[in-house]
């Protein structure tokens, strides 16, 4: 009742100075690098969208905090993550422009991360955004929501909104709105994840305030005043120089500290994990004003790591970029949170789901809608009571839909790093391209929910699959074909229908997750596909080793059209049903050789899967995967 109060009071102010009304289908809280794609995806979709976000700069963790090297996805090229990519070959000339450093593929100068993602914004027509605005008060109706924020000024603006999307950077407004949520480190018995404590804790991982530098060339001297704070046995085993244990794991040259994050313009990202400028420190529940005095020592720490690389290694030519953030003291406008408040959505997505999608009673991977290929990487460097969860590999994987809607809110939807996902998850999915995806889902689910006049959890999966298909994103990270290439649909669709399976492993550095359409299959593993979907299949279980051929492909799709209700084969006899695919096998489906004796390759059994029984449309799955 009091919230309701001071609301109505804040709304009759408002209106009594003229102040601006702002009616949209979708309100996106927090233009970071996920909210930037929500609103942006919404917007395309036709719906009415709203982006505020309250820093000078579109971009979160890609461009306001400073981590501008892309970790993972590189061969993923999913959506909008793979447009803004293509945005930033165009600007610096080609791909291997902003190959520049090992971390990454991808590095890029954050002011220009920023400038072009504004420049994305500009192109929806439906699709407002308003810099440095803040919400004051959030408040719910039987109808949506009304927000009322301000700028920097003071300036009210009264927002209503069917739909509102929590993008901000720590779940901040899903925290205002008394949501569920957990913080820290599960208990194994929570999960069942094999690498998590026995007992949970209020460990979350480490933050960094990155450092963008410059090289200014060697004779020059920008070293920065000595921090108060400076005491360089923090950082001799940053690297090797004055490390005393050469054997210590993940030791390397000064040099090649230096180059890890190396940027186009002759800068340097400096996040350097191994006894560098991480920083220990749990926000999540500290007023504003308490986060910006812990957040004063994290800064301290980064100018510390500084001095020593200027006056300790003797990089005296190296300093602050100047020419990079909009802060007088040239460092980025936020840190980079690593970790943010996970939400309880509908469902929670696990370390198990990420190792083995297809062994668990749900079938989570059947509503994937952004994926990923980035190791579980946990920041602990700054915490000895924490486990060391460095590169902890996993197949690559697909992050569920139900993950983006909370257990309790209704027309709210999870954004940037607050999904609903385990602990350790959660150090897989909190990298940037994953994050990009996350956001696009959530403005996709977004614009059918407010165009459908449906609660997210209503919206059907596959409406918000179909959508991102179409807009070139993956559902599942199969490997072989991109987004541009002939039968990605057909790949993607029947991925998602569990029919046919791809392969999930670990490859040195790289997680990988392969459909393997070349190769033949066995009787039985079509069988099992088919009896997963439709527990009412018929066809008489078939020998184990037998190789599935095209005869018998057709044989086993005429059976399963008879309980599954398909688009109608309508056909009873294979004599008959035999010339009706042959004649389409080339034309229509765009396939070989038709010789009804041989096997069938996986490629070619789903494309006819798709092309014949469409099982991707004809049977809905619910947010579990059933």
């Amino acid at each position: 009742m009091k919230i309701l109060l001071l609301f109505l009071i804040s709304l009759s102010s408002c209106l009594a100075n003229g102040e601006k009304l702002i009616d949209v289908q979708v309100l996106v809280i927090g233009g970071g690098a996920s909210g930037t794609m929500a609103g942006i995806q919404s917007a395309r979709m036709g719906a009415k969208t709203l982006i505020i976000e309250e820093l000078p700069w579109l971009g979160g963790m890609l461009t306001s905090a400073g981590v501008s090297a892309i970790d993972g996805n590189h061969n993923l090229p999913s959506g909008l993550w793979a447009e803004f990519r293509e945005e930033l070959y165009k600007w610096y000339g080609g791909e291997k422009n902003i190959n520049t450093g090992w971390v990454s593929n991808t590095l890029f100068e954050p002011s220009m991360g920023a400038r072009i993602l504004r420049n994305m914004t500009y192109r929806e027509k439906n699709l407002q955004v308003m810099m440095q605005v803040k919400e004051d008060i959030i408040y719910q109706t039987n109808k949506g929501w009304v927000v009322i924020a301000s700028d920097l000024l003071g300036k009210k603006y009264y927002i209503k909104a069917q739909i509102l999307i929590d993008a901000t950077e720590l779940g901040d407004v899903a925290a205002k709105l008394k949501a569920k949520y957990d913080v820290g480190m599960d208990a194994k018995s929570k999960y069942n994840e094999r690498i998590a404590p026995d007992s949970a804790n209020a460990i979350v991982q480490d933050l960094t305030y990155v450092l963008t530098l410059k090289d200014f060339g060697q004779g020059t001297d920008h070293t920065i005043s000595k921090p108060a704070s400076y005491n360089r046995e923090e950082f001799v085993c940053a690297c090797e120089t004055f490390c005393p244990d050469k054997k210590m794991p993940r030791l390397f040259s000064c040099e090649k500290m230096l180059t890890y994050g190396a940027l186009p313009n002759q800068k340097i990202m400096i996040n350097w994990p191994i006894h560098g400028n991480d920083f220990y420190l749990n926000l999540l529940e500290l007023s504003p004003e308490e986060r910006e005095i812990e957040l004063k020592k994290a800064k301290e720490f980064s100018l510390n790591f500084l001095y020593f690389i200027q006056q300790e290694l003797g990089y005296k030519h190296i300093g602050l970029a100047l020419d990079e953030y909009p802060t007088t003291d040239h460092l980025p406008m936020i840190p980079y949170h690593r970790e943010s408040r996970r939400l309880k959505g509908v469902v929670t997505f696990t370390m198990n789901d990420m190792e083995r999608p297809f062994d668990q009673a749900h079938k989570l991977y059947r509503t994937g809608i952004a994926v990923g290929d980035y190791p579980i990487d946990q920041h602990h460097g700054k915490n000895t009571a924490a486990p060391d969860l460095y590169y902890v590999p996993v197949p690559s994987y697909t992050v569920p839909l139900g993950s983006l809607i909370p257990e309790t809110l209704e027309n709210f939807i999870i954004a940037e790093k607050s999904v609903s996902v385990s602990n350790l998850a959660n150090g897989a999915t909190r990298l940037q391209p994953v994050v990009m995806e996350i956001g696009q889902a959530a403005g996709a689910l977004a614009a059918i929910s407010a165009k459908l006049k449906y609660f997210p959890r209503q919206v059907p999966v596959r409406q918000v699959q179909e959508a991102l298909l179409k807009s070139g994103a993956y559902l599942l990270p199969y490997l072989d074909f991109k987004p541009n290439q002939k039968n990605f649909g057909i790949l993607q669709r029947i991925g998602a229908t569990g029919i046919l399976k791809g392969i999930g492993k670990n490859v040195g550095w790289s997680n990988q997750t392969w459909f393997y359409p070349d190769s033949s299959l066995n009787v039985l593993t079509f069988w099992q596909g088919l009896k997963e979907f439709e527990a009412g299949y018929k066809y008489i279980k078939p020998d184990a080793q037998k190789i599935l051929t095209i005869e018998e492909s057709l044989l086993m799709i005429m059976a399963f059209d008879q309980v599954a209700q398909s688009p109608k084969i309508e056909f009873k006899f294979i004599d008959s049903f035999r010339p009706f695919v042959k004649e389409r096998w080339t034309s229509e489906y765009g396939l070989g050789n038709f010789d009804p004796t041989r096997p069938i390759t996986r490629g070619e059994l789903a494309t006819i899967l798709d092309k014949l029984l469409d099982p991707f449309h004809i049977r809905e799955v619910d947010l579990m995967g059933y």
